[in-house]
């Protein structure tokens, strides 16, 4: 039987800032990480324990890195065999290696006994739309992607609404969304029975979103991971 999977991952996204943290557990194995894009350049962590990263749907803590609060949006939430996630909107507000920060974002908590081997496409990100509501957006390709249920979602002024399939572009983008990147996290990792290969960048969006339309401006990541669990 795969081993039980659980994470969570806060995101927050805006053009002078964007920054991630995460703890998750595979088995008995911990890690967390976290990574700071100030505009210029990109700063980050990763750790093979816990180490100082707390990360709750309410609370990001790093010591001398993050401290945030985090205020949760409506949740869109979907289970998949014996797999389960909730994504939902939100406002991060404090610091970030010391400057305040204010940004819009995406809370990812997920668990499980996903299979053994997987691979998968992900894009998150926020912004507003050409007519100056808020919009927030989770797309996937290789996990909780069903037709009629998945964990794809659009938040439009806080309220989430369901997406169809949209093909990944690589990391040109996604469906009618086109994306540049401005800094990468990657990590390439192999323990034997467990084993991580990603990219993640933070990036700019333009383009457009199945029922939102438009994007006057987004901001977000774009994730390539295969894993070994």
């Amino acid at each position: 039987m795969p081993m039980r999977k659980s994470w969570t991952w806060i995101g927050g996204f805006g053009p002078g800032a964007m920054l991630c943290a995460a703890s998750a557990r595979v088995g008995p194995a911990r890690a967390a990480w976290w990574a700071v894009w100030d505009g210029e350049r990109l700063h980050e962590r990763s750790y093979r324990t816990s180490g100082p990263v707390t990360v709750s749907p309410d609370r990001v803590t790093v010591p001398g890195v993050l401290d945030l609060t985090v205020e949760p949006g409506r949740p869109w939430a979907v289970r998949t065999g014996a797999m389960w996630t909730r994504k939902r909107p939100a406002r991060l507000r404090g610091t970030a290696l010391g400057r305040p920060v204010e940004l819009d974002g995406l809370i990812d908590e997920s668990a499980g006994r996903h299979p053994r081997q997987m691979a998968w496409w992900w894009s998150a990100g926020a912004g507003a739309l050409a007519d100056g509501r808020a919009v927030t957006w989770n797309l996937v390709d290789g996990l909780h992607d069903g037709i009629d249920e998945s964990e794809r979602a659009v938040w439009i002024d806080g309220v989430p609404q369901h997406l169809p399939p949209q093909p990944f572009h690589g990391f040109a983008g996604v469906g009618d969304l086109r994306f540049s990147a401005l800094a990468t996290r990657a990590r390439r990792e192999n323990f034997g029975l467990i084993a991580s290969d990603y990219e993640q960048p933070f990036g700019t969006f333009a383009g457009a979103l199945p029922i939102a339309g438009e994007l006057r401006a987004g901001w977000g990541v774009m994730e390539r991971h295969r894993a070994r669990w």
